[in-house]
Parts: structure tokens; C-alpha cells; sequence
């Protein structure tokens, strides 16, 4: 009896090591946010701003594949705390960064380690649970981005008001080295890993290479650069041969880091294509409904955060209840349950106007991210479900990966779209605003709630300004609404569980 109690205990010291990890990636974003302005006025470098987020979500991005494929090689416990070391380590550098070109190379190795922590978190919670139990552990991650989604801005601008901008960072420090403690003494190797290894060398660079210039394309093009300027084709051209490169490497290679033999498994490629519908959806929801609250509903800043936390407190919610009743609701019902709540909350978005009340708009994004919840986990098992014990950490991995790659194709697709079609309205307005309004605009709509851009608008725009918001963001709902209905027809093409 004894014996089992210190296994018990164990097990929810690892629990905890793995999920306050996971806490360290899911506040950084959120808390940096508040914290930018103050680091800009400090440090200067405004032109790398938006590289900060940038270089982190790149890198991030990059490392997942590469950190699940080598936990089925390698230890799992030693890339987990590589992981942690690695982003608690370039946290400490972030805050002493004397410059902010210091600061986006130290973000570069905060990615790195996210990644990691990302991929492997997952895995680890997997491997030290029973089939049983593995639903409801794997819930749990989920209550930690509600978590971090609550407290990160507020904690974020606590920090920034009371201490010093670089204490955004150091709190890593403390949360980061019990977690690092908790592994290291407690977690245990479960799966078996091959005697003799031979990572995909060609593979990791070839699929690095597509990524990053996938992602570069959709985060820049038509901001940074114009779509048919040179820096652009280049890109264009490099990602072109990169992928075509990786697919030739990945069919001739002995122990590839993607197995293209996984999508002939049904669960595997209609799981990984529905969180990334999912995903698309989700985050173009939660990147443009703000646009719309503030922009057309003239809601203040308060008012959105309380109407878009009800978002994330709905998935967290979601992947709660459908983490405790998977063993008789079972995956693939969860994941059409899921889907029809997101449809649903999508829908009801068509509807909205100049007259939704916040009500509306809280109570819609509630459903939708209920949906998001039932689909993230439901996916995950059926991904995981779809391979051998061996190969869990790219199955696990290449789940993250499509729903990274899902929120940042729907906010890049839709974010081109929505700013086209405003620009467009205004323009043809009875009176437009001034040209260099309209650019600046051009440039981020983020702008909009500025309050020297606000006091530059004259008075009888608002209204037309208000409507071309509303007719921009509507267009966004719109692809939204479709993308989730094409999610909730792959349902059909899944196995039985």
C-alpha cells in the first residue's frame, strides 16, 4: 500500500512539473504584451517590435516536430529539462538584454525551448497515464492556457507598474526551477527507445527550412513586404524547394522524422485536419472579434478582454468535460459534439451588427470555445490512438504543429482579408479618410484604437468607419463559419473508435 501512495504522489509531482512548464510557454505571449511599450521607450528599436513575437512564435513553431520526433529516440526526460533549462536560461538573458536586437536573438532560444516544452509536455502527461486516465490528465493542459489567458495580462502590467519590464522575464526563474527539480527527480522512462538511433539530419533542416518560410510568407506578405516584391518570390522559391526537398528526403530516409506512412491512417490524417480547421477557426475568432467589439461596438478595453476571456474559459471548460466523460461519450462523438458547438458559435456570428449587445458576443464566444475544447483533446487521443506506443511523440507533436499551423494560416488569411476589405470601404465611402490615415492603417489595424488616430477622425466618419469595420470583420466570420463546416463534414471520414 505504502508502495502505491509514493507512486500516487509521484505521479502528481510530475503532473505538476509538466503542467507548470506548460504554464511558463502559454504566460509569455500574454504577458509580454503589456510589457512592450515600456521595453520600446527603454531600449528603442521600434522597427524590431513586432520581431519579438515574431522570432519566439518562428522558432517555436520549428522546434515542435523536431523535439517530438526525438523523444521517441531519445530520452524524454532529458529534452524536457533541456527544454525548461533552455527557456528559463534565455528568459534570463531577455530581461539583462541591453538592446532590443539582444532581446529578439534571445527570443530566438525562448522559442526553441517553447517548442520543446510545448511537444514534450503532452507526451510526458501521456506516457505516466493509464488509457483510462490519459483523457482526463491531458484536460488539464487545457485549464492551464484558461489560467494563463486570466492572469497574464494583469500580471503583466503588475510587473511593468511595480517592479521593472525585466521581471517579465525573471519570473521564470521561480516557476521554472521547481518544475525542473520535479522531472528530473521523479519522472520516469515508460516507453522503450530503440538500442541504435539515426536521426533524419536532412529531414529536421529540409522541414525547418519549409516551415520557417511558410510561416515567414503568411506573417509578412503583403505587410512587410508587397507579395510580388523580390524579397518575397525568394522566400516563395526557397520554401518551394525545401518542401519538395523534405518529401524526397522523408521517402528515402531510414528512420524519417515524418513518417508519410501515417497519413494512409485515417485517424491520424483526419485528426490532425480537424484541429487544424479547428484552430483556424478559433484563432482568426480570437484575433479579428476584438476588431469588431472595439471597432464597431466602440466597447472599451476592459469590456473586450471580459467578452474574449469568456472564449478561453470556454475551451478550458470543454476540454474539462470532455476529458471526464471520454470513456462513455467516446473520441469520436467528442469530436462531433466539439465541432457542432463551434459551428454554432461561428454561425451565430453572422448575425452580428451595430445593435449586438456584449451579452451576445460573450454567450457566442462561450460556445465556440466550448466547441475548441471537446475538438483539442478528442483530436489529440485519436492522433495518438492512430500510431504505436513508439512513434507517440511525433503523433503527439505533429498534433501541436497543425494546430499552430491552423491559427496562424486562419489570422494571416483572414487578416490580409479584413484589411483589403477596409481599406476598400473607406475608400469608397461618400468622404474617405485622409490618405495618410488610410496607410497607416494599411500598415496594422491595430491603430484603430489609438487614441491620437481616434482624435484625428473626424466626427461624421465615425459612423462610416464603424460600418466599414463591421463590413471587413464580416468577412471574416464568414470564412470562419465555412472553415468550421468543413471540419464538422471530415467527422465522416473518421474511423470508429
Amino acid at each position: 500500500m505504502k508502495f502505491s501512495t509514493d507512486i500516487d504522489k509521484s505521479r502528481i509531482l510530475i503532473i505538476g512539473a509538466a503542467l507548470s512548464a506548460l504554464f511558463l510557454g502559454a504566460l509569455d505571449a500574454l504577458i509580454m504584451s503589456a510589457a512592450m511599450p515600456t521595453i520600446i521607450s527603454e531600449l528603442g528599436g521600434l522597427h524590431l517590435y513586432a520581431w519579438t513575437y515574431t522570432a519566439y512564435f518562428l522558432s517555436r513553431a520549428v522546434s515542435l516536430p523536431v523535439f517530438g520526433k526525438l523523444s521517441d529516440l531519445y530520452s524524454t526526460k532529458g529534452l524536457f529539462l533541456f527544454s525548461i533549462g533552455l527557456f528559463v536560461v534565455a528568459s534570463i538573458a531577455a530581461g539583462a538584454s541591453p538592446s532590443m536586437g539582444f532581446l529578439v536573438a534571445a527570443r530566438v532560444f525562448q522559442g526553441i525551448g517553447g517548442g520543446g516544452i510545448f511537444a514534450l509536455v503532452y507526451v510526458v502527461l501521456s506516457d505516466i497515464s493509464t488509457p483510462a486516465d490519459r483523457a482526463k490528465t491531458l484536460s488539464l493542459a487545457s485549464l492551464i492556457w484558461g489560467i494563463s489567458s486570466l492572469v497574464g495580462p494583469t500580471l503583466g502590467g503588475f510587473i511593468v507598474t511595480w517592479f521593472s519590464w525585466r521581471w517579465v522575464f525573471y519570473i521564470n526563474i521561480p516557476l521554472g526551477i521547481p518544475s525542473l527539480i520535479c522531472i528530473a527527480l521523479f519522472f520516469k522512462e515508460l516507453r522503450k527507445k530503440p538500442a541504435q538511433s539515426h536521426l533524419d539530419f536532412a529531414g529536421v533542416t529540409l522541414l525547418s527550412g519549409f516551415i520557417l518560410g511558410f510561416l515567414t510568407l503568411i506573417m509578412v506578405g503583403g505587410r512587410e513586404f508587397a507579395w510580388a516584391s523580390f524579397p518575397m518570390i525568394i522566400i516563395g522559391v526557397g520554401t518551394c524547394v525545401c518542401g519538395a526537398g523534405f518529401y524526397l528526403a522523408e521517402k528515402h530516409a531510414k528512420d524519417p522524422i515524418l513518417d508519410f506512412k501515417f497519413f494512409k491512417y485515417p485517424a491520424f490524417a483526419v485528426g490532425n485536419s480537424l484541429v487544424f480547421c479547428a484552430s483556424f477557426s478559433i484563432f482568426a475568432l480570437f484575433a479579428y472579434a476584438p476588431l469588431f467589439l472595439q471597432g464597431t461596438l466602440s466597447q472599451t478595453p476592459l469590456q473586450v478582454g471580459y467578452a474574449m476571456l469568456s472564449l478561453s474559459l470556454g475551451w478550458s471548460l470543454g476540454s474539462i468535460v470532455a476529458g471526464r466523460n471520454m470513456h462513455w461519450i467516446g473520441q469520436k462523438r467528442a469530436a462531433f459534439t466539439g465541432m457542432i458547438f463551434m459551428v454554432i458559435g461561428t454561425g451565430l456570428t453572422l448575425g452580428f451588427s451595430r445593435t449586438t449587445t456584449i451579452t451576445q458576443c460573450f454567450l457566442t464566444f462561450q460556445i465556440a470555445g466550448l466547441g475548441m475544447g471537446f475538438v483539442t483533446l478528442s483530436t489529440l487521443l485519436i492522433v495518438q490512438n492512430s500510431v504505436k506506443s513508439k512513434d507517440l511523440g511525433v503523433a503527439t507533436s505533429f498534433h501541436q504543429f497543425a494546430r499552430t499551423m491552423g491559427g496562424t494560416i486562419g489570422v494571416g488569411l483572414c487578416g490580409g482579408i479584413v484589411t483589403a476589405r477596409l481599406i476598400s470601404q473607406l475608400k469608397t465611402a461618400g468622404r474617405q479618410l485622409p490618405e495618410p490615415l488610410i496607410a497607416r492603417l494599411q500598415e496594422s489595424m491595430a491603430i484603430l484604437f489609438q487614441k491620437e488616430f481616434q482624435a484625428q477622425v473626424p466626427k461624421e466618419m465615425t459612423t462610416i468607419l464603424q460600418d466599414a469595420v463591421l463590413n471587413g470583420v464580416s468577412l471574416a466570420f464568414i470564412i470562419v463559419f465555412v472553415v468550421s463546416i468543413v471540419g464538422l463534414g471530415l467527422i465522416l471520414l473518421l474511423p470508429r473508435d
